[in-house]
């Protein structure tokens, strides 16, 4: 059988331009056939997902790697549907849908070629906000429809749309056992509760562990929801000394001496720098925490993106320690389905409390479509291809900018080092200018002289071909200096 390479060469040889580029490059020397048989390294695997959709995700990723660039004939669908041995529908779904994701363009008898990147008026890519990527290999919209005609199926659509006990339901949270057996193995549910989000939980953990007043102690560079919760509630947050692992465990005897009663940590992949704190500091950390009588609050949302992470804090100090687990940054921010896993021995009331004071529960849609997706294996399936997307995003970002380090293999977010000619506030206006939105480093730092540094979120951008067409934009903007005088005043 012909490969598609030989496919895509005798096709290209109908067109009396290609075939002149082809006779002209065959004069210099050039072997087209592989390079177009390099070009369409496609293969078909059992298991990697509906086949159309890798048809379409392969067309994304060589884009995205720049492997295909526009004007690229892609093959007829019948000589792409026999070399790949899959039936002529699974082609046309693929070929409709690429030109719904406009990675294709049909010019009619002249064939099918890969688009020109869409020039969008006023379009900014959003590389501001963490969320987890598109799955690869998925059928996202399919795999709604089908968990929500389940949850209707089997639930009363009566108890669906009316007020439920705070906490989730006892279906809820055996979903959140099943959720965290994957980090800690067996969980109680009696230690679990269901909150509407990560932040949610945080504000009720610091209202039910802490008085106005009270301290809490953080990280340099944190999430700035724990500050915005901290400020709202009448807390203060102080900070502690870190080195190259993270907090240093000495510190916490220093600032209990000052009020502070609870810690927040957000060790592994943390938000923004990636750092992921060793099991030897977390295991120093819990023993300093129970010399101290400190609780400790562990953010952890991205545990489950980062292959060979460390155990979290919790296991350590399972006695004193809040784990904060959310679907936000693992699946979708839409599921506003966060579990929180109490400390061993403790009781939910308190917390519980707390969070019926600003929101009386999660709401019973989502939260039943995140049950029913986690005990169908849905859920597996979705964070399989949001695994696999943020390692080939991971892959882009690490090609264009060379100011982000090591990034973990499935990061959802990359932090930049500037060079000395910018400062972050500068870039990230810069950067604006352009139709590209970062985040400097002071919102995430507490106090004055903030690192000369942005995060760059890698999940939100629509696709990857849009994204590394971004990053090679920042990276251009990067070698730059600022333009001085070019602020304007309306």
């Amino acid at each position: 059988m012909d490969s598609l390479g030989d496919v895509w060469h005798a096709n290209a040889r109908q067109n009396p331009y290609i075939e002149e580029i082809y006779r002209m490059k065959s004069m210099q020397g050039t072997d087209i056939r592989a390079k177009a048989s390099a070009k369409w390294d496609l293969e078909i695997t059992t298991g990697g997902g509906a086949r159309y959709l890798q048809i379409v995700d392969f067309i994304e990723r060589a884009i995205g790697e720049g492997r295909l660039v526009a004007g690229d004939r892609v093959p007829p669908q019948r000589s792409l549907a026999k070399s790949l041995r899959v039936d002529l529908t699974t082609v046309t779904r693929a070929y409709n849908e690429a030109k719904r994701r406009h990675l294709i363009d049909a010019r009619g008898a002249l064939g099918t070629f890969i688009a020109a990147p869409r020039a969008e008026l006023a379009r900014v890519i959003d590389m501001s906000m963490n969320v987890p990527p598109p799955p690869a290999g998925l059928d996202f919209q399919d795999l709604l429809r089908r968990g929500l005609s389940q949850v209707l199926l089997h639930s009363d659509p009566h108890l669906l749309m009316t007020y439920q006990l705070g906490g989730g339901s006892a279906a809820d949270r055996s979903a959140g056992t099943l959720w965290l057996a994957q980090i800690f193995g067996q969980v109680a549910t009696a230690r679990l509760v269901v909150c509407p989000g990560a932040q949610a939980a945080l504000a009720a953990v610091i209202l039910a562990r802490t008085r106005p007043g009270d301290a809490i102690v953080s990280e340099p560079l944190a999430y700035p929801g724990i500050r915005a919760a901290a400020a709202q509630l009448g807390r203060r947050v102080i900070i502690a000394p870190v080195d190259a692992d993270g907090m240093l465990p000495d510190a916490l005897e220093a600032v209990r001496a000052d009020g502070a009663t609870l810690a927040y940590l957000n060790p592994t992949a943390q938000n923004p720098t990636t750092h992921t704190m060793p099991a030897s500091r977390r295991e120093a950390i819990a023993r300093a925490a129970a010399h101290c009588d400190v609780t400790l609050l562990e953010d952890d949302p991205y545990w489950l993106l980062t292959p060979s992470a460390p155990p979290p804090l919790s296991s350590f100090a399972p006695e004193r320690t809040y784990y904060v687990s959310t679907l936000s940054k693992t699946l979708s921010p839409g599921l506003r389905t966060a579990y929180v896993m109490l400390p061993e021995g403790r009781r939910g009331d308190d917390l519980l409390a707390s969070l019926r004071a600003f929101a009386l529960m999660a709401a019973p849609m989502t939260a039943a479509l995140a049950t029913q997706w986690i005990h169908d294996g849905s859920a597996m399936h979705l964070l399989d291809g949001i695994r696999t997307e943020a390692l080939a995003r991971c892959a882009l970002a690490s090609r264009w900018l060379s100011g982000i380090g090591q990034l973990p293999p499935s990061a959802i977010h990359a932090w930049h080092r500037l060079p000395e000619h910018w400062s972050a506030q500068q870039l990230t206006r810069a950067a604006l200018a352009e139709d590209l939105r970062v985040t400097p480093s002071d919102a995430f730092w507490e106090g004055p002289n903030a690192p000369t540094a942005i995060r760059i979120s890698l999940g939100g951008v629509e696709d990857r071909a849009q994204l590394s067409a971004a990053l090679r934009r920042l990276a251009a903007l990067l070698e730059r200096r600022p333009t001085p005088g070019l602020e304007m005043v309306v």
